[in-house]
């Protein structure tokens, strides 16, 4: 079901516990507010969001546990990610899938929340691929216009998501999370548009992928999916893998099954554009090797880890256009 003014979205530390430390909690704080006063939503930590990334690095079964629990409360209608890191992988061991299968939610974060949509995935339950509290609803000055637009659009709306455009400017610079930038503007550029690598006509198929790093750690897991058949979207993480460790990692996910049978790939511009053209053309390398040389690939889209960013629902069908590069999601992101 789709979001509405008044709903509780419940905020959860799965990976890093940052936002319960001293120096952030004043943003945690910035990015509640905003999901209050913006979206109207009523905004409710569970016991464990803000008890710091010390006590959280040290307890992988508490922050399971708020997640399920946060799945099991009838009064809470969504689940936001408070920020990534690169511990969510501690959590399958304590997670029981058949509880989220049962107990469907609206789940939002990005970056190492891809082990949770994963898990999501494997239940059977729909998720968002988009911003989280500290990093996107916290952002100095306020929320990106696009970012909210397609928050709007693909959380509070059972309609037709439909055409999704790039952005008119992007930025990856970095401020730190501290008070004084609070009200600090960072530098945007142009965006490019959407752009083809290879391939041509139309790629169409079921949205499914994630950070790439994170992908990494989910091989021979429990949450490892069948991919055939998706449209595979990839992003890289503020660590800005150098290129051989790039080209080390698709390697890895080729071989346990990523690219076969997928209908397309869809690659989001790097973290500041760092190695765009490294990363291009290793990836289009692997996949000659791979006997895909015609592989439909589109880059330069809009999610992941710099800003703006829009929200890419789990599973939904999803086409992009190679001829005119025209990225839609065909159907609803919500019932």
């Amino acid at each position: 079901m789709e979001l509405h003014k008044g709903d509780t979205a419940a905020t959860v530390s799965l990976s890093w516990g940052g936002a319960g430390d001293a120096d952030l909690l004043w943003r945690y704080q910035v990015g509640k507010e905003r999901l209050e006063t913006l979206f109207g939503l009523t905004v409710a930590e569970m016991p464990n969001t803000l008890k710091g990334s010390t006590y959280l690095a040290d307890h992988p079964r508490t922050r399971a546990q708020d997640l399920m629990d946060a799945f099991t409360n009838p009064s809470i209608k969504a689940v936001f990610s408070c920020i990534g890191g690169n511990d969510s992988i501690r959590l399958l061991p304590y997670i029981d899938v058949s509880l989220l299968a049962d107990n469907p939610k609206i789940f939002l974060g990005y970056s190492d929340s891809t082990v949770t949509h994963l898990m999501l995935f494997k239940a059977g339950v729909g998720s968002f691929y988009g911003p989280s509290i500290l990093a996107e609803f916290a952002e100095n000055l306020a929320v990106y216009p696009y970012t909210e637009h397609w928050v709007r659009k693909v959380l509070f709306s059972n309609e037709t998501i439909g055409l999704i455009e790039p952005p008119l400017q992007w930025t990856g610079e970095y401020l730190a999370w501290t008070e004084e930038n609070r009200t600090a503007s960072k530098h945007m550029v142009a965006h490019e548009g959407y752009q083809v690598l290879q391939g041509e006509g139309v790629m169409e198929g079921f949205l499914l992928g994630g950070c790439l790093e994170v992908l990494d750690m989910c091989i021979s897991t429990s949450v490892w999916p069948d991919f055939s058949g998706s449209l595979l979207f990839l992003e890289t993480s503020e660590e800005t893998p150098a290129p051989h460790q790039f080209s080390l990692i698709l390697d890895r996910l080729a071989e346990a099954g990523m690219m076969s049978g997928i209908q397309g790939v869809l690659l989001a511009k790097p973290y500041q554009g760092l190695y765009e053209k490294e990363y291009l053309l290793i990836l289009k390398r692997l996949l000659s090797r791979l006997g895909l040389p015609n592989l439909p690939v589109a880059y330069n889209l809009c999610f992941g880890h710099n800003e703006p960013m829009c929200v890419l629902p789990y599973g939904a069908q999803a086409r992009f256009d190679c001829r005119t590069k025209a990225f839609s999601i065909i159907e609803s992101g919500v019932c």
